[in-house]
This record gives C-alpha cells, sequence and structure tokens, in this order.
C-alpha cells in the first residue's frame, strides 16, 4: 500500500491515532479483506461480522502497529486470527446443538430446475460445493490457500502473514489442493 513507513503516510497517521487516516486504509483495504474473509468461512454474514471485528482489533492495536511494514498484510494476520476464532465458536455451538442449524445456508437451500437453466444450476452447484469444501477445511491449510489462490501473495508474504515458513507454506496449499480435489471428485461422484 503506498507510502508505507514514510513521515506523513496514511499508515504512518493511523499509528499515531489519526481517525480519518485510519478510515481511508479501511475504504482501501475492505473489499479484498472482505473476500478473503467470506472465502475463509464461507458465510456471507458472518463475514461481516468478523470483517468488522478485525477493523476494530486493528483499530485498537494501531499504536503498536509498525508503518514500515505493509498494513494489508498486518491487517490479514488479525483476520485470519479472527477466522479461527470464529472457526472454534462454531466447532462449540456445533457440538452443544448436535446438528446443523436450520439457519444454516446448506439447510435453506433450494434447488433451481427451471428448464432451460441447467447450465447455470450445474455452476451454482459446482460453486456451492467449492464453498462448503473450502470452508471445512482445516485453518492450517485454508488459510494459506486463500491467501495464494484469491489474493495471489506471495508466499514469503503468507508465511509472514501465518507465521510459518515460506516452504511450510507451499506444503500447506499443497495439501489443500489435494483435500479439496479429493472432495470435490467425492461430492461429484455421488451427485445426482
Amino acid at each position: 500500500m503506498g507510502n508505507t513507513g514514510s513521515a506523513d503516510s496514511v499508515e504512518t497517521r493511523a499509528a499515531r491515532g489519526d481517525r480519518a487516516a485510519f478510515a481511508q486504509l479501511v475504504a482501501n483495504t475492505k473489499a479484498g479483506l472482505y473476500r478473503f474473509v467470506r472465502r475463509y468461512i464461507g458465510d456471507e454474514d458472518e463475514a461481516l461480522d468478523i470483517v468488522q471485528e478485525a477493523y476494530t482489533a486493528a483499530w485498537f492495536a494501531m499504536s503498536r502497529y509498525d508503518p514500515s511494514r505493509p498494513f494489508d498484510t498486518w491487517l490479514r494476520t488479525i483476520a485470519v486470527n479472527k477466522c479461527r476464532d470464529w472457526g472454534r465458536r462454531r466447532s462449540v455451538r456445533r457440538m452443544v446443538r448436535g446438528v446443523i442449524s436450520l439457519d444454516a445456508p446448506e439447510a435453506m437451500a433450494v434447488s433451481d430446475d427451471t428448464p432451460g437453466q441447467e447450465a447455470q444450476l450445474d455452476d451454482r452447484r459446482r460453486l456451492a460445493a467449492l464453498n462448503l469444501a473450502l470452508s471445512r477445511l482445516p485453518s492450517a491449510l485454508k488459510a494459506p490457500l486463500l491467501l495464494a489462490t484469491l489474493e495471489a501473495r506471495p508466499h514469503t508474504e503468507i508465511a509472514d502473514i501465518l507465521g510459518i515458513t515460506p516452504k511450510a507454506v507451499e506444503t500447506r496449499i499443497a495439501r489443500a489442493r489435494r483435500k479439496l480435489s479429493d472432495v470435490l471428485d467425492a461430492a461429484a461422484t455421488t451427485a445426482p
């Protein structure tokens, strides 16, 4: 992002508590952050809440932000942690309930068998299967895969965000792709 680290950069001003500068950083990063979080967790409404939580946490931690480092990388680290927290809370809720909520997207899905719409329906099913498979990937595999494929971030930057080595990033991406491929192949063979 822009003039990272310079004396009057947006990042530097935000780190000093300038709300307008932070608002500018939010405006510059919110679309990409939302896309990442939505893909990570697989739920549009929850993604909005998590993005808000990430920006709130970022604002409260701005005094600890180092403007010489890319803001977007720092923000992604916060967002990944918020996504992981959400996943842990969701796992606990599932254990307590024991079943999928009737409000879950899987329970609300209604097929569309309109004649002439078969190709669109097939695309939607494949996208839904992909999103479901992505949401079920373990966090350790999901984060590097999404950062690399959805955001086209280099392995070194992903390693910095996740606190692992670039080689670990490479390995986790390969494992995630294999796992997704296996899940999607299995779903394709059982589909009507």
